[in-house]
């Protein structure tokens, strides 16, 4: 089914019910906005199928996918419904990142940043385009919505704070993402059997990330439990359910760290010599944690990933007979530019 039906249907439904999304903080408006992005063949796809009870094999995510779910808060009453974006190619359609984010969806939108934990090199970078691009979209709708919708915009800007308790020793030390924001660091099955130092770092790093961004962040794999665990969380993003209280620290266990639950002080400074730290050069904690990660795991494969512009061109679309035809017509698409060019010289000469 195309998804401008899927969206039509969803649209729709809202109208029919009288939501305008005007009313209140968003917590009766019925209409929520998941968006999905993070590492390529991440995981996404699965999560969202696992959410939404699909039992269907995941399929490769072409640039910007659309689906969504509904939910009846009881008995014989309308249901809600739940938008779920999925961006794929990793860090490779950057641009794609506006489309879902808009004035109309921004009160009632939330993010889901889904890290491969099985390959600690592409971490960082992919974390950090992501989450840059997105937070730098999101300040501009906020900023445009300001113009015409000041006290919408002051309540986006406030309500932020909310995971946050007024008395939390942090709370003049983070910077909250602009909506709320759920890391997940997924394929914990293969990241449980890294060196011990490893795990360490990269549990610390993604806490302290997680934690500055006033986010909340869990581990899973293909395990039944995590993925019930995980689904609960998206369900408190896509359908406004009670938040899960629970809380995992422990780096020999899949992290569950509901956002504002951790603190600097428990997650403790980089896991670098003291004597050491001063020769990084940092200009803030963010870039401090950044330095010490990328010295144990460089980025290595980020490039590949901005450099696939073309999604035709992309290996994990690869389709033989297709494949052949293209190649095939790239070369007469050659050969045309070459004589065409040709002809122009000749028509230049005889001028």
């Amino acid at each position: 089914m195309p998804s401008e039906t899927l969206w039509e249907i969803a649209k729709a439904e809202v109208e029919k019910r009288g939501i305008n999304g005007s009313e209140g903080d968003g917590a009766e408006i019925g209409e929520k906005s998941v968006f999905f992005i993070g590492s390529k063949n991440g995981g996404k796809t699965t999560i969202i199928l696992r959410c939404l009870d699909r039992d269907e094999p995941p399929k490769p995510t072409l640039a910007l996918e659309y689906t969504y779910g509904r939910r009846a808060k009881g008995h014989n009453t309308p249901k809600d419904i739940a938008h779920f974006w999925e961006l794929g190619g990793g860090t490779s359609l950057l641009d794609l990142i506006s489309v879902p984010i808009t004035s109309d969806t921004l009160r009632t939108f939330s993010l889901v940043l889904v890290l491969d934990l099985s390959k600690p090199n592409d971490l960082w970078p992919t974390m950090e385009n992501l989450l840059q691009a997105t937070k730098s979209h999101v300040d501009k709708v906020i900023m445009k919505l300001g113009k015409t919708n000041p006290k919408a915009a002051s309540e986006m800007r406030q309500k932020i704070w909310n995971n946050m308790q007024k008395d939390h020793p942090d709370r003049e030390l983070i910077d909250p993402f602009p909506v709320p924001l759920v890391i997940i660091g997924s394929k914990y099955d293969i990241f449980q059997d890294f060196e011990s130092e490893k795990r360490k770092v990269i549990c610390k790093t993604l806490r302290f990330v997680a934690h500055y961004y006033g986010a909340s962040l869990m581990f899973t794999s293909k395990s039944e439990a995590l993925l019930l665990k995980i689904r609960g969380v998206i369900n408190q993003l896509a359908f406004g359910i009670d938040k899960s209280k629970s809380i995992c620290v422990d780096q020999n266990k899949p992290l569950f760290i509901t956002a504002g639950l951790d603190s600097f002080s428990q997650i403790g400074s980089p896991p670098v010599p003291e004597n050491d730290i001063g020769k990084l050069h940092a200009h803030s904690p963010m870039e401090l944690w950044k330095k010490v990660y990328e010295k144990l795991f460089p980025p290595k494969s980020i490039n590949t990933l901005k450099n696939i512009k073309d999604p035709a061109r992309d290996p994990q679309y690869a389709e033989s007979e297709v494949d052949e035809m293209r190649i095939q017509k790239d070369q007469e698409l050659e050969q045309y530019k070459r004589s065409s060019s040709k002809s122009w010289k000749q028509i230049e000469l005889d001028s």
